[in-house]
């Protein structure tokens, strides 16, 4: 259905799809942490793929709906498991791996609906339909979010896993950082590197699925 220039059905699929996965997201920082000495997310509810222990009314709901009405895109995220480094076996190195979890789950969630989206598309020849489009949304949004959270800026993943891995005395000033990390998002998609960056990425994805 579509209702003034708005495909209400693909934002839904969008929004589900969105919620699933930021949920699958926070909830392996939740599991690995976990599995490495922390409990801290199992005990707040947090090692689920229950969209509701998950959402952020502004990063699940607002922002996505604003970014896909405004430019087309779909884009978000989910309220932050929390960590107490301390209680991990290896705090600085568990640190970098429960970081890791989170991007690493959308990029072998998208690794599996790229194989699925290439049966499909192979099987009934078709590269349209809602089933298709549906798999295509959550491979380009998977994608994203996994390569997204990995840029080392804070508050992003990569910036705890770059931080874990710098010898101490460098990391120290990168936590220096952390105040400005959202201005340095700003930049980084205002002068389009991030789609600089992301464009050759999805090309590959488009085509391993259609040739």
């Amino acid at each position: 259905m579509v209702t003034g220039g708005v495909d209400w059905v693909s934002l839904g699929f969008g929004l589900g799809v969105l919620a699933v996965s930021v949920s699958l997201h926070e909830s392996a920082h939740a599991w690995t942490a976990e599995q490495l000495g922390d409990p801290t997310g199992r005990l707040q509810g947090r090692v689920t793929l229950n969209p509701l222990a998950h959402v952020d009314p502004l990063g699940t709901i607002l922002f996505p709906l604003i970014t896909w009405m405004v430019a087309g895109l779909l884009f978000g995220w989910a309220r932050p498991v929390p960590l107490a480094p301390d209680r991990l076996r290896s705090p600085r190195w568990g640190g970098a791996v429960v970081a890791t979890a989170g991007p690493g789950s959308n990029l072998l969630l998208a690794g599996f609906l790229l194989v699925l989206l290439r049966v499909v598309v192979v099987a009934s020849g078709a590269v349209e339909g809602r089933l298709v489009e549906l798999l295509e949304i959550g491979l380009v949004l998977n994608v994203v979010l996994g390569v997204f959270n990995l840029i080392p800026i804070p508050p992003l993943d990569g910036s705890w896993i770059l931080e874990s891995l710098l010898p101490r005395s460098v990391s120290g000033w990168f936590a220096v950082l952390r105040p400005y990390g959202f201005f340095l998002l700003l930049g980084l998609l205002y002068t389009d590197l991030f789609e600089r960056l992301l464009s050759p990425i999805l090309y590959l994805v488009s085509w391993a699925v259609y040739h």
